[in-house]
């Protein structure tokens, strides 16, 4: 397994909130309103200049729905966490009530063992 640099974190996680910022409509000075923090701050994150405090991060993910798989899936080498990473990326793409449905199956899949 090859090591991964905060560089490379900060590079990752920093494209990827630019990503869905620009995806949910927001400029940074709107996000920086909602996550309380500078909008020079937001830029150095976006960027990939400055790491992301936690508090931040999950705040946020909560105001772009982001899930943790989707920052972390491009790290994750160990063959059955990816399997994992992917199969739950798959699901993010259905719809609620197909999303209940296949959650039904893995419950009744459950029940079998």
């Amino acid at each position: 397994m090859s090591s991964v640099s905060k560089s490379d974190i900060d590079k990752n996680f920093g494209k990827i909130l630019r990503d869905f910022r620009i995806k949910n409509n927001l400029t940074q000075e709107q996000l920086s309103e909602k996550l309380g923090i500078s909008l020079k701050y937001i830029s150095r994150i976006e960027n990939g200049n400055n790491g992301v405090k936690t508090q931040t991060l999950i705040n946020y993910m909560n105001i772009l729905g982001i899930t943790p798989n989707t920052l972390y899936a491009s790290f994750i080498s160990e063959k059955e966490a990816a399997k994992n990473v992917e199969i739950s990326e798959k699901m993010n793409t259905l719809s609620n009530e197909k999303k209940e449905f296949i959650s039904s199956i893995i419950d009744l899949l459950k029940e079998l063992d």
